[in-house]
């Protein structure tokens, strides 16, 4: 099936020389407007609920009125997502009873945690602990690291990641890909479904895709929750343990971590209770009011009833702690270059003869830092129904390196997208990717997801990994050092000695992938099912 798609593919695209774009369309020094812009200090690190979110959004929907975007929510740019906000203090030290004998250690250096509920006062005392494993219940993996045990009230500690990656078999889960059910996303909500209190990760730099400082530096900045009916389960303390203090605690009842790994990625696991108890006190700051999506929509010319959706998330962390003199949380390439990107594909995607014959929707979602909420609730009340939403083309985190050999797919081999990006990247002479890293997730930790999880085919997709000027070796040093040392910190700057030409090169792939997405005569890309 996937060949016949492939070569229908490349009949399409090699006889639609139309859907190419001029070079000289795309503006790299409009993109480059746009990301200073949204980086400078005058948008204070465009925080939701805050005065950065209100020039945040207002510029986006100019921007979108000024490329010929029109409002698609009744009139407006603007899609309110009603939220509640919590900022947790914890009350120094935690404290773990240990065989009688007390362990205590500071957050958030030690231990990162805070409570999603809307609640005043977050009392634990004496939580019994119980180790779970991977913290994963999955029927379709003939999988349970809860069975036989009551969590009701309990603390589960639980590793982050899932089994794949510490086995040697790669068809164990997905091998060293994760999975859904390797995201703390997941772990959170499964501990809150089995009646668990508290849920603590232990970290892993391997297996999270980030040091501690990323869930340290989250559990002292506020965090977003969709405030609706659904009101689903949630565990009264969340967070995460650094591996020095996992050990200490296990330690002391006389366990090793590595060993207790090595048990819980064979099926035969059970969780068991240790002879420990949890106790913490947060005190929770709780606001409730709105966050504001930002969409424009190009209508079709054949079918503006279904959709090509290009998002890219405004949000950042504001201001915050201070790092090296500074405590703005700037987001220029998380996520000021991507969201020039989407706007660049719009501006030249209006400006052409040939209309699309399918809409084309620009979506700028809020809070994707604080768990993909705001993309989550669009997916819930989009402009065009799921059904009809063609694909989704996200992007994130597009650091101006200079032109790439590889388009990195985050997300390859979850639908035939995939076949559409080989096409057209070997026109640009570049080779096609699979996440190098996917076993740190990243396919679940952008706004692209909940459109998966929706029904519709999406990806991330970018050059990263093998530099045409430096190689392969230089893309990943100078990858790496974003990640370790800028990503989600005030480093996280405008840079006016970029070289664009990468991105350049990435936003022409993107727009001539959505040119021949909104042909109606092109088939529909077909969604295979996540495991």
């Amino acid at each position: 099936m996937k060949n016949l798609i492939t070569a229908i593919l490349l009949i399409f695209l090699f006889s639609c020389s139309e859907n190419e774009v001029p070079e000289n369309m795309v503006d790299v020094n409009n993109m480059k407007r746009i990301t200073e812009t949204l980086s400078s200090d005058a948008f204070m690190g465009r925080q939701p609920f805050t005065e950065g979110e209100k020039l945040t959004i207002d510029f986006i929907a100019g921007e979108l009125e000024k490329i010929g975007f029109e409002p698609p929510f009744n009139g407006s740019y603007f899609q309110n997502v009603p939220m509640y906000e919590t900022t947790s203090t914890v009350s120094n030290p935690v404290t773990f009873n240990i065989k009688g004998k007390s362990l205590q250690l500071n957050a958030p250096d030690q231990i990162a945690i805070s409570s999603p509920i809307p609640q005043e006062l977050i009392e634990l005392k004496k939580s019994k602990l119980v180790f779970a494993g991977f913290g994963i219940k999955a029927p379709d993996y003939e999988w349970d690291d809860y069975k036989g045990i009551d969590m009701e009230g309990k603390t589960v500690v639980v590793f982050v990641n899932d089994p794949g990656l510490y086995s040697e078999d790669p068809s164990f889960f997905r091998g060293r890909e994760m999975t859904y059910y390797g995201r703390w996303t997941y772990k959170y909500d499964e501990a809150a479904r089995q009646g668990a209190s508290a849920i603590l990760i232990i970290h892993d730099p391997i297996g999270a895709g980030y040091e501690f400082n990323v869930p340290r530096n989250s559990s002292i900045s506020s965090r977003l929750f969709i405030d609706d009916e659904k009101n689903e389960p949630k565990c009264k303390v969340t967070g995460w343990l650094t591996d020095e203090s996992a050990r200490m605690i296990f330690g002391e009842l006389g366990y090793n971590i590595d060993s207790l790994r090595e048990q819980a990625v064979k099926p035969e696991f059970k969780p068991f209770e240790i002879d420990a108890t949890f106790s913490a006190t947060i005190t929770n700051k709780i606001e409730r009011n709105t966050s504001t999506n930002v969409a424009g929509i190009l209508k079709g010319s054949v079918n503006p009833d279904e959709a090509v959706v290009i998002t890219a998330h405004w949000d950042h962390f504001g201001i915050g702690e201070k790092q090296n003199g500074d405590s703005i949380y700037h987001g220029a390439v998380d996520n000021g270059t991507t969201m020039a990107w989407a706007f660049e594909i719009g501006r030249v995607a209006a400006s052409l003869r040939s209309k699309p014959e399918r809409s084309i929707i620009l979506l700028f979602p809020t809070a994707e830092e604080q768990g993909l909420t705001g993309s989550e609730y669009y997916t819930r009340f989009p402009v065009i129904p799921m059904g009809k939403t063609i694909a989704c083309l996200n992007n994130d985190m597009m650091v101006p390196r200079g032109k790439m050999k590889d388009v990195t797919m985050i997300g390859f081999g979850y639908s035939s997208l995939d076949s559409v990006y080989g096409v057209l990247a070997a026109k640009q002479d570049r080779y096609l990717l699979p996440d190098p890293n996917s076993h740190t997730g990243l396919f679940f930790r952008s706004d692209h997801f909940p459109f998966f999880k929706a029904g519709v085919p999406s990806i991330w997709a970018y050059g990263c990994y093998d530099s045409r000027e430096h190689g392969k070796e230089w893309a990943l040093e100078t990858w790496n050092y974003f990640i370790n040392n800028v990503y989600h910190r005030p480093a996280d700057n405008y840079n006016p000695d970029w070289d664009w030409s990468g991105v350049e090169e990435d936003t022409k792939l993107a727009l001539n992938i959505t040119l021949w997405l909104t042909k109606t005569s092109n088939p529909k890309p077909y969604l295979k099912q996540m495991k």
